[in-house]
């Protein structure tokens, strides 16, 4: 007896301890992607290096120091000077025999560009269509200025994506309204009346509204800013090309925190096709988020009808032992095979052909027939419906036959059975089965590559114009996002905070959403436990 108890001991120390190196493996992770992803978000001190040789010519440079190493023959400083369109590369290497005592002028001045990276130097000048404005506070009026400029960005981006898209949108359905009588011999000179008018009316209104975006873009424009580097070089920057500028050296911790929070709304809200900052990952959230939603909405309903014909009406034969053999088998495919098979059968075969039936017109440019959102979500369905279709029919191993039996003896069909006792029950099990499929489809890359995701967007799947809800666009993905900005960044290294950043915005979105179905699967757990009992 003692025996059997120390055993069962060592299991259970066995057990714990296998748990708590996992709890702290995730919390390590967790803490090294935030550790990293803050760099690129909180202000850091801009050093001035004026460093003097005596066999050399002295250098001098603005930038953020990140590493500062003592070596055998002196030291080494990696200093991200920016400037990278007019002083090319970001990222500089200076040595010195010496310690070196940079110094950190309170004046001097970052810049966030849409474009480019961050710009280092003083502010010399604001101008107005070449002219220099005055102001006792220069940062001030900067401020002013940018906000102003932001605020017609937007209205023009708005003025873009939403009025036009809806009046270019009323202008086809009108002209196929037109084409549409004419081919059943009902176009007469009353309905040309009709289209006339109406045309000339939605002209009207788009000239109108592209009156207002010119006016709106050279409002924009006028507003410049001259900046002074480290080796006294003035540059012109439109105020149009930057998204945020501080003073990091003579902010304080309050401050500091303010600007931080600013950076990182900005990170999550930003889109760069709608004139963010060009690390701006709310197309990707929106897309990652909306086609793992989609994957589900497809998934569930199929690995659950699954699950229960295998469990409740196919019996125990060879059929069975096959259909189970493979769906263990499909769970050990790798995912590229699945964005092969779904580039070739859902894009290729089915969206061809819905091109063929449904939108011939519209060939030889393809509607369904190229990679979207629609063939992602199934491509990531079929690539997690084994997970679905295993959880759930473990599930309903669980439920005690009893309760069928007394279901059946009372007077309830076998399909009543089904719907109002083994199914409520077996929920748990699904929303375990939903846990596991939203944790690798939200995390899978390489299918997505081949069935939809790409790098930028012009638009949203989801917008303003019928049918709202655009199932043959591309979309973005942050794992996507990751992979771009680790691997195929023209500068990797000053975008590699940006991919702690978005690595760790991906895992909080999978948390979040396994949260939500696990908050799930305990209400319905503890409301169904008493019907076990």
């Amino acid at each position: 007896m003692n025996s059997a108890h120390r055993q069962n001991d060592r299991w259970r120390w066995l057990t714990a301890g296998a748990v708590a190196v996992c709890l702290l493996a995730f919390t390590l992770l967790i803490g090294l992607l935030a550790w990293q992803g803050v760099r690129a978000f909180w202000p850091q001190p801009v050093d001035h290096y004026q460093l003097r040789s005596p066999d050399a010519e002295p250098v001098a440079l603005l930038g953020e120091t990140l590493q500062a190493e003592q070596q055998q023959t002196g030291w080494r400083y990696l200093v991200k000077t920016g400037n990278r369109d007019f002083a090319a590369p970001d990222f500089r290497v200076i040595y010195s025999r010496t310690p070196a005592k940079p110094q950190q002028p309170k004046d001097v001045l970052v810049l966030q560009r849409r474009s480019g990276g961050n710009a280092y130097g003083w502010l010399v000048a604001l101008q107005e269509e070449g002219e220099t404005l005055s102001a006792q506070n220069p940062y001030a009026l900067l401020q002013q200025r940018l906000q102003q400029v932001q605020t017609e960005l937007h209205q023009a981006a708005n003025i873009r994506r939403i009025d036009m898209a809806r009046l270019n949108a009323r202008l086809e359905k009108l002209q196929q309204q037109a084409d549409e009588q004419q081919r059943n011999n009902r176009f007469g000179l009353q309905e040309q009346s009709e289209f006339d008018a109406n045309r000339a009316a939605l002209q009207r209104r788009f000239n109108a509204l592209t009156r207002q975006l010119t006016w709106l873009q050279q409002a924009s424009q006028r507003d410049t800013l001259i900046l002074r580097d480290t080796q006294g070089a003035e540059h012109t920057i439109p105020l149009t090309q930057i998204v945020a500028a501080w003073y990091p050296n003579s902010m304080s911790l309050p401050q500091k925190a303010q600007h931080f929070l600013r950076q990182v709304w900005q990170f999550v809200s930003d889109s760069p096709a709608a004139g963010g900052s060009e690390s701006g990952a709310f197309p990707a959230i929106f897309g990652t988020v909306l086609m793992v939603l989609l994957m589900s909405i497809i998934v569930m309903p199929l690995g659950v009808i699954v699950a229960v014909w295998l469990h409740e009406y196919a019996g125990r034969n060879a059929l069975t032992r096959l259909v189970r053999i493979a769906v263990v088998n499909l769970a050990g495919v790798p995912s590229i095979v699945y964005g092969v098979f779904g580039l070739g059968f859902f894009v290729w075969l089915i969206g061809g052909t819905l091109d063929q039936l449904f939108f011939a017109r519209a060939l030889p440019n393809p509607t369904f027939g190229t990679p979207g959102l629609l063939w992602a979500a199934l491509t990531l369905a079929l690539l997690t419906l084994p997970v679905v279709i295993v959880a759930t029919e473990e599930g309903l191993s669980r439920i005690p036959d009893a309760l069928r039996q007394g279901s059946l003896a009372l007077g309830a069909t076998q399909a009543e059975t089904l719907w109002r006792v083994v199914l409520p029950l077996a929920v748990p099990a699904m929303l375990t089965g939903l846990i596991l499929a939203v944790a690798r489809a939200a995390g899978e890359t390489a299918p997505l590559m081949l069935v939809g995701v790409v790098k930028m967007v012009p638009e949203l799947p989801l917008d303003a114009v019928f049918p709202y809800l655009h199932l043959d666009r591309k979309f973005m993905h942050l794992g996507f996002q990751i992979y771009d900005l680790a691997f195929q960044s023209p500068n990797i290294d000053a975008d590699r905070p940006l991919v702690y950043a978005t690595a760790l915005l991906l895992v909080i979105i999978i948390l979040s959403l396994n949260l939500l179905a696990m908050i799930l699967r305990h209400r319905l757990r503890e409301r169904y436990r008493l019907m076990t009992h």
